[in-house]
């Protein structure tokens, strides 16, 4: 073999090296688009999760019944302790970690819409959802971890300079404002909560189902989610209000989460799917 074709030889095999090497485009997610809803959106998605949670209300129930059993127990330290005003921060504070508690009843709704009709939805299956979880669902999950530890902290200072030591078991009153300090704990403790939720909400809203769908990279979904609340700024916020409202009402009126909870998951993931519709595998995350 002269050298021309060796060299031929070798630039081929060189070639055909290079050509079974996977591209590396074909493992990058292109960028998501979000879509632009309606005002009405949020309405019509709780009425959505209003319908799938009467589909599926036992598995449903039962799964909502361990966030009901800590909400019990939180009640309890707070009265021992005599911090009934904190009730209402460890409310908002539900908020802070509420996005980790989808993957459950993300998973319920997929099952729901995907088994055939002989079969029904089983609790395990929002178990599964929920120890399946990406690792980038666990990576956000210490996100908002850590913000929950920045308001608890907040909070507590604020609560020791407004309120101090006094005793307040709970009681009707203790929810109810009607001392001034109190007054004032409640709203400056709002005014923190909510900038910290808005931060919360922009980068957690969209990019958490994005992820346990697998549709892109973490990074791409915190995107994603926040281009999508800024494109839809009014019918995010009305969203953002609604959740809010009922989930903190839910927390304080305890029985009232069994309902309150899925309801308001299964409508996030309806939302979710009218903001970036379709839900195809692009990229492959552990």
């Amino acid at each position: 073999m002269n050298s021309t074709e060796s060299f031929s030889t070798g630039r081929s095999g060189i070639m055909t090296s290079q050509s079974s090497l996977p591209s590396s485009s074909s493992s990058v997610s292109p960028p998501l688009s979000p879509q632009c809803i309606a005002l009405s959106a949020p309405f019509s998605a709780i009425a959505e999760g209003a319908a799938v949670f009467r589909r599926i209300f036992f598995p449903s129930l039962v799964y909502t019944g361990a966030f009901v059993l800590a909400g019990i127990l939180l009640y309890f330290l707070t009265h021992r302790l005599g911090l009934a005003p904190m009730v209402w921060a460890l409310a908002g504070g539900f908020m802070l970690v509420g996005p980790m508690l989808l993957a459950g009843f993300f998973a319920l709704a997929r099952r729901e819409r995907e088994i055939p009709a002989n079969e029904s939805v089983r609790l395990a299956d929002a178990l599964a959802g929920f120890f399946r979880m990406p690792t980038a669902v666990w990576a956000l999950a210490l996100v908002c971890a850590f913000l929950f530890l920045v308001w608890i902290t907040d909070i507590g200072i604020l609560y020791s300079f407004m309120v101090g030591r006094e005793h307040l078991p709970l009681a009707w009153e203790s929810f109810i404002p009607l001392r001034e300090h109190i007054t004032a704990f409640y709203f400056w403790g709002s005014v923190m909560g909510a900038a910290l939720a808005f931060i919360l909400f922009s980068i957690s809203a969209f990019s958490v189902p994005l992820l346990l769908d697998r549709r892109t990279t973490l990074v791409s979904a915190v995107s994603a989610s926040v281009r999508a609340v800024f494109r839809n700024f009014l019918s995010c916020l009305v969203w953002a209000l609604l959740l809010s409202a009922v989930t903190m009402t839910a927390v304080l009126l305890l029985p009232l989460l069994f309902f309150a909870l899925p309801v308001m998951a299964y409508a996030s993931e309806a939302l979710y799917r009218r903001v970036f519709p379709g839900s195809v595998l692009l990229v492959s995350t552990p």
